[in-house]
């Protein structure tokens, strides 16, 4: 396939991607959006003029709502028939092409919009579905030799998390306070977190709801997945640290968590499936799935002090992930949990079995042993005030280009 809007080679929004968003055009108006290249195309203007009629079941321009909640609710039936239908009408030669006065209302550059959260998410759930992270966790606060817990290999652990402080990519976050116990003290003290970390994960975002007493099969999980963006679980260690045991993460999670505005549906992934690791010992049955149910997704951290150049510190890709998305969706909801459009499923952090591909600074610094050294001469051993994390993600294969495009934060001093 060809566009007829231009985009250079490297472009993460290809014509193969057709993603989907929410902007805000010429600081006017809110509107569910796709992009190409570097046009941001406003969908809401495309129903308006008739150039989805022919789509069955999408009676109402719900491009105008302000999140993508309605849209996706309608099922992959329609949604697919939908980013089909766009990638026809940016194809070089088509009715859309011809048409200059709805190119004129259409499309707009970059700058002349502001991307909003591309969802309502009801419910956040983070898995730690990544083996090697585990495993760097396990070695440095337990046994290294028995660096796993007895069920890590059993099930897709995970844990709620906070919904209503995920903000889109762009936002500056607060460092968090909260009480921390230094080795070298008797009691806890109370202040902003001296360990500030990032995760490097990836999210995918529920289509359906379901009744309380419902599951989802591993065979029916991918029809209730929508698409993935890229998710910076912002972490406090050293509060967490001191509040996890028994009950896990609290404060050192709850303060705020960054995701890319862009949402990546499965289809434009569906190239670049590929195995996943070899799970021994066997699953349980209904963790049992068919198939290739990872993704061949490239991913990178930067690090940018203020009036400073990124840093790139980190390389790593998704396959790596040990518990895949059609098993954590069956575990979550094999005790009967209900799901709700928007649903937000974090994969945990990232890493792989080299050192740079770690997904954290916790591991990539070693607790702080290590320091990373930027370009500026600084060091780095957690996220300093004023530095910026940028993530970003793609897949590659054959001339085919399907990217995330990025998730941006800027930590601010605590207030």
């Amino acid at each position: 396939m060809k566009s007829f809007v231009e985009y250079s080679s490297n472009s993460d929004f290809s014509i193969y991607n057709i993603p989907f968003g929410v902007a805000v055009f010429n600081k006017e108006y809110i509107g569910c959006c796709t992009r190409i290249g570097d046009q941001v195309v406003d969908l809401a203007t495309l129903y308006d003029l008739g150039y989805f009629e022919d789509i069955e079941g999408l009676d109402d321009n719900i491009f105008e709502a302000y999140t993508l909640n309605e849209f996706i609710e309608l099922g992959k039936p329609v949604t697919h028939a939908v980013r089909t239908k766009i990638q026809e009408l940016l194809q070089e030669g088509s009715t859309l092409s011809k048409d200059e006065k709805t190119i004129e209302d259409a499309f707009y550059d970059l700058d002349e919009v502001k991307m909003m959260m591309p969802v309502h998410i009801p419910n956040y759930t983070d898995f730690y579905s990544s083996i090697e992270h585990a495993t760097n966790v396990g070695k440095m606060f337990r046994d290294p030799a028995n660096a796993l817990l007895p069920n890590w290999k059993h099930l897709p652990v995970g844990y709620h998390g906070r919904a209503s402080s995920i903000v889109v990519s762009g936002t500056d976050i607060n460092r968090p306070k909260g009480q921390t116990k230094p080795a070298d003290v008797e009691k806890p003290i109370f202040g902003p977190s001296k360990q500030l970390d990032f995760e490097l994960e990836m999210a995918f975002i529920i289509n359906k709801n379901t009744e309380m007493g419902e599951s989802i099969s591993t065979r029916e999980a991918e029809d209730a997945i929508f698409g993935m963006v890229i998710f910076n679980d912002w972490s406090a260690r050293d509060i967490q640290a001191w509040e996890y045991v028994p009950l896990g993460p609290f404060l050192a999670k709850n303060f705020g968590s960054s995701v890319s505005p862009w949402v990546v549906t499965l289809e434009a992934l569906e190239p670049f499936r590929t195995a996943s690791p070899v799970q021994d010992p066997e699953v349980l049955e209904y963790l049992k799935f068919e198939g290739d149910k990872n993704y061949d997704i490239n991913l990178e951290v930067y690090i940018q002090p203020e009036n400073g150049e990124q840093n790139l510190i980190c390389e790593s890709n998704y396959k790596h992930m040990y518990w895949n998305m059609t098993q954590q969706l069956a575990h979550h909801t094999v005790n009967g949990c209900n799901i709700e459009v928007g649903d937000l499923y974090a994969s945990g952090t990232i890493s792989g079995s080299d050192p740079k591909s770690f997904g954290s600074m916790l591991e990539l610094t070693w607790r702080g042993q290590n320091p990373i050294s930027l370009s500026n001469g600084q060091e780095r051993k957690f996220i300093e005030d004023n530095d910026t994390v940028t993530m970003k993600a793609w897949a590659e294969k054959e001339g085919v280009r399907v990217g995330f495009g990025e998730v941006s934060g800027k930590i601010i001093p605590a207030v």
